[in-house]
């Protein structure tokens, strides 16, 4: 009982993954009665996204005043954003279309009926039309992730320019983002059961032969962030001359934690404090880094594009590759409001596959292994994030001490003691 006990929410998810194979195998039917105890939990998933989008952008855009205050290096980080988050979604795409891992899946609906194939194209300029909400509470109640976005981003941009005046607009923003963070954790207890249901009903369904796909998925997932990690990051390294060998060791960590506990969050407090002890100055690590988390999540940028077009490739939709480019520009703006919780970038691919009429099914049958893909991006996430901050404070002209190196390495060896 007291091992039971001392296992990670992570674990149970494994736990529950296997145990819902098996159950799918070996009892099929009931291994499809299970489908609502999946959709409950996505049910759940998808309320978070309204609250936790006012609560992390409103707060995190109007507080930046420091936008104004560090004006050079708050561009200088943007820019790096834009990059990065832009590599990361071609790498996706191009991976994707590579190995087609939706391939052979034949999604359907729950009815059994055959899902409608995309009627035409979505345009750019018909992607920024919709963008602009004519009412924020229809948005909210259609979970309409762009319109909120855009209007979430310039109610922000409001806050901030009227000064003190919003000061109790932006506590309440701050203390719901606290409380959708506290909300998600809550929700997150209940990932288990929804994982295990979901991959049941997957296996119940379609047969234990959908695994292979699944595990293609995952494998294409892996593949397409370790090229981004080595092509995209190495070279910002390389390019910015961090010395490869110190920051390895103020990031090792954290990219653990973050990889175990699939939470970047959960790892900011030890970044924060290796990226000041790497030699970087509070000031820039106070700013690039926790904005990061909100315009800066590579693997899950990555992610939502990779899985788009596989949900796209199981159902059968031919997606053009203007309809492609169209829904990564999309992902650019959208991507942006993915919170640093576990499994977040399930609201925002929800949120995707409704824009591009896409259905929904796909996120049931993508969460049976979510599980371990949401522990490749996250862990990328934070990776990427402690990347800008040093190509930042290198452009910076910040010098990486020795000394600081030395502390590094004794306050490992301290920790392992």
């Amino acid at each position: 009982m007291q091992f039971l006990k001392k296992l990670s929410l992570t674990a149970w998810i494994f736990i529950a993954l296997v145990i819902g194979i098996l159950v799918g195998v070996f009892f099929p039917e009931f291994g499809k009665a299970l489908a609502p105890v999946s959709n409950i939990f996505l049910r759940l998933i998808k309320s978070i996204v309204g609250p936790l989008l006012f609560g992390t952008l409103v707060y995190g855009i109007a507080s930046a005043g420091e936008l104004k205050t560090m004006g050079r290096i708050a561009l200088k980080a943007v820019t790096y954003f834009e990059v990065a988050t832009t590599l990361a979604l071609v790498i996706g795409l191009v991976v994707v279309n590579v190995f087609q891992p939706g391939a052979g899946i034949s999604l359907t609906a729950e009815n059994g009926a055959p899902l409608p194939t995309l009627a035409k194209p979505v345009s750019f300029s018909g992607v920024l039309e919709h963008a602009i909400p004519s009412n924020i509470f229809e948005s909210l109640a259609q979970n309409d992730v762009l319109q909120m976005v855009v209007f979430f981003f310039l109610f922000g941009a409001a806050c901030s320019a009227i000064g003190s005046k919003a000061k109790p607009v932006l506590d309440f923003a701050g203390s719901v983002a606290e409380v959708m963070f506290r909300y998600t954790k809550y929700v997150m207890y209940l990932a288990p059961f929804g994982v295990g249901a979901a991959i049941a009903v997957t296996i119940g369904s379609k047969g234990v032969g959908v695994l292979f796909s699944l595990g293609k998925l995952v494998g294409t997932l892996y593949l397409a962030q370790g090229l981004f990690v080595v092509l995209v990051l190495g070279s910002a390294l390389m390019i910015a001359r961090v010395p490869l060998g110190p920051f390895i060791r103020a990031a090792r960590q954290p990219f653990i934690l973050a990889f175990s506990t699939a939470s970047s969050e959960a790892a900011l407090p030890l970044a924060l404090e290796n990226m000041e002890r790497l030699g970087i100055p509070k000031h820039i690590v106070g700013f690039v880094l926790p904005t990061g988390y909100s315009f800066n999540l590579d693997g899950s940028t990555l992610y939502l594009s990779l899985a788009s077009v596989f949900v796209a490739q199981a159902a059968g939709v031919h997606m053009p590759i203007g309809t492609q480019i169209t829904m990564m520009l999309t992902l650019m703006l959208t991507s942006k409001g993915v919170a640093a919780v576990p499994r977040a970038a399930l609201v925002i691919l929800a949120g995707t596959l409704g824009t591009f009429h896409l259905p929904l099914e796909g996120i049931s049958l993508i969460l049976g292994v979510d599980a371990l893909m949401d522990m490749c991006r996250t862990s990328v996430n934070l990776l990427g994030n402690c990347v800008a901050t040093a190509v930042v404070a290198k452009w910076e002209g910040v010098v990486i001490s020795p000394s600081m190196n030395r502390e590094l390495e004794e306050t490992e060896v301290a920790a392992g003691a």
